[in-house]
């Protein structure tokens, strides 16, 4: 009982063998990871299967859009997990009981505020997207039903948030895996048996993330010995929130742009048609899993330095930054060899036209090397963002994305424009995507270099202080 309650209960990173700590912590997050991209990818696999072709296309056509009203959710979520891992560091519980109450609170906000603009915006943008007739409406209703029932996504992304940031990963994966499980069950009891289609993929993702956010709060509500959750800590607190914000804000900014490039490059995906389309959204599905040890160390990386660099022990993050980034290129190159070692088959899941089969797995096999190259730069921009400069990555997200990587995709598509390619070579829209990988990567290792990322801690607020405002 003893063993299963510390296996649950928040880890020190502050201690220890760092290599061991970051991987231990990594190993939960990499199997919530996967499970998170079953949401989507479950979703796509249902409909490409039990509806059609076009209907897989529409779910990916929907995708930029949602996950651009969605960056709110993102900003918040990695702002508090910030916060959290340095209070935790520091040891200061009011802090930490502060920085929770008043995320769960902007977090109410946002959730108000995307269900309301998502549903206003949404087909404009399909229409401005030059969507085709043929999946406008499957696309449309796919995304008002997640934006109106946004809540459960919302509150499982701050409060999984909160208990990685106090170095729980575990729970998070369990409340994940109950609801991923959930979500395949309601996705095939939704299309296949009471013919729902697209909306029924998307009520079943909406019902099983409320499901994991609810498992979550309990988690949280219990963990009474590290912070205390009451009502006084949710009032409105300008220091505490203002921080969430400042460290939050430039990490939804920089997944805000990657959106708006995905929607500017979505249009050019939509000139090539709906096979192209729907060969796109199976990359992409199956990228997501690629890039899981990727985004799965940088998290790990971000809990790991905030931590010790709230303990002021900047030794351990330069140390652990090292071996964690060894840690995720050599796991990174296992899952990617294994993904090209059965790429057709995997791509067959998806669909049983083999044409998008073959063109699906040429467009994967462009994008492999660049999966190492990812694996670098999110370690080391997780540390950054660990260490309090989230400024950093987000001027380097935008530069590889706005100013390269979107420009990249139309000069080239445009320049093999001929007589056999009319619209240009689609599969150079995945080549600008690995080169914009590949030199963000180096930008990442030239500022971390640099370090002056090691400047940027909050610094622990004063409890009297707090008393004070009250």
């Amino acid at each position: 009982m003893n063993y299963l309650r510390k296996f649950f209960s928040p880890v020190d990173m502050t201690e220890g063998t760092p290599w061991k700590k970051i991987i231990l912590f990594t190993i939960p997050m990499l199997l919530g990871n996967i499970a998170q991209q079953l949401y989507n990818t479950v979703d796509s696999i249902v409909v490409g299967k039990y509806v059609g072709d076009n209907a897989l296309a529409a779910v990916g056509s929907a995708g930029p859009i949602l996950n651009l009203l969605l960056v709110l959710y993102v900003g918040i979520s990695i702002g508090a997990g910030i916060m959290v891992s340095q209070y935790f560091g520091s040891r200061n519980r009011e802090g930490l009981s502060y920085t929770i109450g008043n995320s769960i609170l902007l977090m109410l906000f946002a959730t108000i505020f995307v269900a309301v603009i998502g549903s206003l915006v949404t087909r404009p943008l399909l229409k401005l997207l030059q969507t085709p007739d043929s999946i406008i409406d499957w696309c449309a209703s796919y995304l008002y039903i997640l934006f109106i029932g946004g809540a459960g996504l919302a509150f499982y992304n701050i409060l999984s948030g909160v208990l990685r940031g106090l170095g729980d990963s575990v729970s998070a994966l369990i409340y994940l895996l109950v609801a991923c499980v959930l979500n395949i069950g309601l996705d095939l009891l939704f299309v296949i048996r009471f013919g729902l289609g697209v909306s029924g993929v998307a009520l079943a993702t909406s019902i099983a993330q409320a499901v994991s956010a609810i498992l979550c709060a309990v988690k949280l509500y219990r963990m009474k010995d590290y912070f205390d959750l009451k009502w006084k800590y949710m009032k409105w607190n300008q220091r505490y929130a203002s921080n969430v914000i400042r460290l939050g804000l430039p990490s939804g900014v920089t997944q805000a742009i990657m959106s708006m490039s995905m929607i500017v490059v979505q249009s050019l995906t939509n000139s090539f048609g709906e096979q192209f389309i729907a060969a796109n959204v199976i990359v992409m599905r199956v990228d997501g899993f690629a890039m899981m040890p990727n985004f799965s160390f940088g998290s790990a990386m971000t809990t790991y330095a905030g931590q010790n660099v709230g303990a002021n022990a900047y030794d351990r993050v330069t140390k652990g930054a090292k071996q964690g980034t060894l840690l995720a290129l050599g796991v990174s190159a296992f899952i990617t060899g294994g993904i090209l070692l059965v790429g057709r088959p995997l791509m067959g899941i998806f669909t049983d036209t083999q044409e998008l089969v073959e063109l699906s797995y040429g467009l994967m096999r462009i994008l492999a090397v660049g999966y190492l190259a990812m694996a670098v730069l999110q370690s080391l921009a997780g540390v950054m963002r660990g260490a309090g400069d989230t400024m950093t990555p987000m001027w380097i997200s935008i530069f590889q994305t706005v100013i390269l990587r979107v420009p990249l995709a139309y000069v080239m598509v445009y320049l093999s424009r001929s007589a056999e390619y009319p619209n240009g070579r689609r599969e150079l829209l995945i080549v600008s995507m690995l080169i914009s990988w590949i030199v963000g990567m180096l930008v990442t290792c030239f500022f971390y270099a640099r370090g002056k990322w090691k400047t940027k801690a909050i610094g622990n607020a004063a409890p009297e202080d707090l008393r004070a405002e009250d």
